[in-house]
């Protein structure tokens, strides 16, 4: 099971504890995966499809508890992938109906359908974090978080979308907006705004395995950096020796190391019979104990030496 479909599965047993909160959550599900039908005689009805069970599940209970209406559900497999179903409830035509589709923010005064939520189903900082609750359950994703971090709400509305990108980010929630294949999608990239989402909208258990992956991951990663950056000097440590007793090789083989002076001389038989050790290791060596830099210099006058001789100018 992904961890999208994990983290909607607790999120379907979250109850909202006051009656707002779950009308603003059943709200932006209806929202997101509602649609209001009209029949002949401006007859309204009310469709909700997921493909969640749980999610179809609350949608039913959340109906059945703020309204008590009458309502039915069609259970059929996807046409693509024949392993998935695709849970309809319906909501047929009934007394009131109007009123519920207006509270819910479906229909404005007027009748006409609505873009974005009305700003009275938002007004408690409960209710917003049923809303996005809502919004998440109905078109929302999140990546395991051993992958890329990434959240996701897709919507056909734009206006909805800029409503919900509003929304997030009036919790502190830096989202980014694009268009993918004609649908709208706000989403999360930073891996502290998934976690403070999750925080938000309930998801606990999937909080606390998002940061457990997250900070195994990060613990990896310091490892893998320092191993590299261990090896990576390593290497350059070695191939600065061998270049050095190359140079040295070259001196003896032609000059002669009694022609260098005194300091040079001590330096390069040191560096030949400790050919492994580091600089700070072969200035403690030397009979005047030398520092990193001053046994730098003197290689560095090795390698000039050295230099002359490949050029004939010695």
């Amino acid at each position: 099971m992904s961890f999208s479909a994990v983290t909607k599965n607790e999120l379907a047993r979250v109850v909202g504890q006051r009656s707002c909160c779950r009308l603003a959550e059943l709200s932006a599900l209806v929202k997101m995966d509602g649609s209001v039908q009209i029949s002949s005689g401006q007859r309204l009805s009310l469709h909700i499809t997921t493909e969640n069970a749980a999610v179809a599940r609350k949608i039913l209970s959340l109906v059945k508890d703020l309204f008590g209406l009458q309502t039915e559900v069609l259970v059929q497999r996807k046409k693509r992938l024949k392993k998935n179903y695709v849970y309809l409830i319906r909501i047929p035509f009934q007394q009131g109906i109007s009123d519920i589709l207006y509270r819910l923010g479906m229909l404005d005064e007027s009748g006409c359908l609505r873009d974005m939520a009305p700003r009275s189903l938002l007004r408690r900082e409960c209710c917003r974090r049923a809303y996005l609750r809502g919004v998440f359950l109905g078109g929302g994703s999140v990546n395991r978080p051993e992958g890329n971090y990434h959240l996701e709400i897709i919507t056909d509305n734009k206006l909805f979308a800029e409503a919900i990108s509003s929304l997030m980010n009036r919790c502190h929630l830096a989202t980014k907006s694009s268009r993918r294949k004609n649908r709208n999608v706000v989403y999360l990239k930073e891996s502290e705004h998934i976690v403070r989402f999750l925080n938000i909208i309930g998801a606990h258990s999937a909080l606390l395995n998002f940061e457990n992956a997250r900070i195994y991951k990060d613990v990896r990663n310091n490892v893998n950096r320092l191993v590299n950056c261990e090896t990576a000097n390593l290497n350059k440590t070695v191939n600065a020796a061998v270049r050095q007793i190359e140079n040295i090789n070259l001196i003896s083989h032609t000059l002669g190391l009694e022609k260098i002076p005194e300091p040079l001389r001590e330096t390069a038989e040191l560096r030949l019979k400790y050919p492994g050790a580091c600089l700070a290791e072969l200035g403690k060596l030397m009979r005047s104990p030398l520092g990193k830099s001053g046994v730098n210099h003197r290689l560095r006058k090795i390698e000039e030496i050295a230099e002359k001789i490949r050029s004939n100018k010695i």
